[in-house]
């Protein structure tokens, strides 16, 4: 789907991110520690199911998500296959798991992109355009896998001028 202005409402969730945490996180207070580790966007309802599972040492990654944009009373609703929640409260799961030798993803946890977090105008243009961006940095304060609720100044969400 190429980002252009769209009357069906189809929308391109693309989250380019930075600053992964690394494959290795050395146990700390609090965190156990862990090894291989891995990131990818969790489908609705599948939980084992991840788009584009990136290391956790890779220099940036991009995930782009197929989207559908509704009206709503209080504003744009938006729904698709990876977009979590109820309307209202709609998010994007970054999951964060260990990868073993046998290639299984074991997740240990999860990082929550908040679309309640984009500014009305931003939606309106990404609405407008057919092209939502999300830009953060995946290591916290601690150096370890960014987890828990991500709103600004955590994430930086932009849209085209068309």
């Amino acid at each position: 789907m190429s980002p252009r202005a769209r009357e069906d409402g189809a929308v391109l969730i693309r989250i380019e991110a930075s600053h992964l945490p690394g494959r290795d996180c050395a146990q700390a207070p609090g965190f156990p520690g862990y090894r291989n580790i891995h990131v990818g966007v969790q489908r609705r309802a599948r939980p084992h199911e991840l788009l584009g599972l990136y290391r956790g040492d890779a220099p940036e990654v991009v995930w782009e998500l197929e989207a559908t944009a509704m009206v709503k009373e209080s504003g744009w609703d938006l729904r698709g296959p990876y977009v979590q929640g109820r309307p209202g409260g709609r998010f994007v799961y970054l999951s964060w798991g260990m990868v073993d030798d046998a290639g299984t993803f074991s997740m240990f946890r999860r990082a929550k992109l908040w679309f309640d977090a984009v500014p009305p105008d931003v939606l309106d243009a990404a609405v407008k355009a057919g092209l939502l961006v999300g830009r953060l940095g995946l290591t916290d304060s601690r150096g370890q896998p960014l987890c828990a609720a991500v709103r600004p100044p955590l994430i930086e969400w932009s849209a085209p001028a068309i």
